[in-house]
C-alpha cells in the first residue's frame, strides 16, 4: 500500500497542534489531514479559530505540530532540527502575512528587500541583481525599485512581498489573508499575481483566507472546521454547445484516514441529526437517516 500522499508535494495525516493557556489545553488541530499535488494553487478557508492559520504557520516551518505527520517536499516537519528548520523556511517555502509592515524593512528599497534573502543564503551577487530585477519586474513593480514602503501603495506593498517571499526560488509559497488590508479592485490585482507566480514560474500556491471570492477564483478549495479539513470545492472550466465557457463548482466532503466525514450544518439542521444517526449500504452509496 502507498504512503498517504505519496508523490505529493504536501501531506498532513492526523494533524495535531495543542497550545497550552495556563491550565487549559486548546486544541487548534485536531487530525487533519491535507494533501497538495506539486503546481496547484490551493485556498483554505475557514471561520476564525478554525485552525487555517495554525495549518498555514506549521506548514511555514514558523510553528510545530504536537502529533500527526506532515511532510512538505523532503522535510518531516515533526522531526526537523534546529538548523533544519532554517534552511527549509531559506530555500524550501515562502510566506507572506497579512499585515503589510510584517512583510517589509521600512528602511530598504524595494530591491534591497528581495536582495536580502539572496544575501543571507549566499548567492553570488551578479546571480543576486538579475533575479531581483527578473522579479520585480515579473510582479509589476519594476518601476518601484528604489523606493521604500511608505512610499508604496498596499497593492505595491504587497507585490514587493511576494517578490522577497520568491527570492530563495521556493517550492511553494504560503500567504496568509495577503487581500485581508486591500480594497477590492487592488485584491483582484494581488490574487492576480499569485496566479501569474502559479503559472509562469510553476511556485506552488497555498491561500489562507475568509474571502469567498477569492477561494472562489482557484480550482480547488479546502474547508477547516474544527481543526480538521471538512469539506472541498473543485471547480473546472467546461464548454457548452454554442462555443460558450463556464466554470463547475462540485463540493465534497472530506473523509480521513479514520474514515470520518463532517456532515454540513444545514444537512444536519434539515434531517434534525443529532448524536446517532442510521447508515444504510446501498450498492452504490451510503444513505444517513435520522435516529427515528
Amino acid at each position: 500500500m502507498s504512503e498517504f500522499g505519496d508523490g505529493a508535494l504536501i501531506a498532513c495525516e492526523s494533524l495535531v497542534r495543542i497550545y497550552q493557556s495556563g491550565p487549559v489545553e486548546v486544541q487548534a488541530l485536531q487530525g487533519l489531514d491535507l494533501v497538495v499535488e506539486r503546481g496547484e494553487m490551493v485556498a483554505v478557508v475557514g471561520a476564525s479559530g478554525s485552525g487555517k492559520s495554525t495549518l498555514l504557520s506549521i506548514l511555514a516551518g514558523i510553528d510545530a505540530p504536537t502529533a500527526g505527520r506532515a511532510r512538505v517536499d523532503r522535510w518531516d516537519l515533526l522531526s526537523m532540527s534546529r538548523a533544519d528548520r532554517v534552511r527549509y523556511r531559506r530555500h524550501t517555502v515562502g510566506f507572506v502575512r497579512q499585515q503589510t509592515a510584517s512583510n517589509l524593512i521600512p528602511y530598504l528599497t524595494a530591491s534591497e528587500m528581495v536582495d536580502l534573502p539572496m544575501t543571507t543564503a549566499g548567492v553570488p551577487a551578479r546571480e543576486r541583481r538579475r533575479r531581483t530585477t527578473d522579479l520585480l519586474g515579473s510582479l509589476g513593480v519594476a518601476d518601484f525599485a528604489a523606493r521604500h514602503p511608505s512610499q508604496l501603495s498596499g497593492g505595491q506593498q504587497m507585490r514587493v512581498a511576494i517578490a522577497v517571499a520568491l527570492a530563495n526560488q521556493p517550492e511553494v509559497l504560503f500567504a496568509d489573508e495577503p487581500t485581508g488590508e486591500l480594497d477590492t479592485a487592488t485584491s483582484a490585482e494581488v490574487f492576480g499575481a499569485l496566479r501569474d507566480v502559479n503559472r509562469d514560474l510553476g511556485v506552488t500556491v497555498v491561500i489562507v483566507t475568509h474571502d469567498p471570492a477569492v477561494s472562489g477564483q482557484v480550482e480547488r478549495t479546502v474547508a477547516i472546521r474544527d481543526g480538521r479539513t471538512s469539506s472541498e470545492v473543485l471547480r473546472r472550466t467546461a464548454t457548452a454547445d454554442d462555443g460558450g465557457t463556464h466554470v463547475i463548482a462540485e463540493e465534497y466532503a472530506v473523509m480521513d484516514r479514520a474514515g470520518r466525514i463532517q456532515v454540513p450544518r444545514d444537512y444536519r439542521e434539515a434531517l434534525e441529526l443529532t448524536r446517532r444517526v442510521r447508515l444504510a449500504l446501498e450498492p452504490d452509496h451510503i444513505t444517513i437517516r435520522p435516529d427515528a
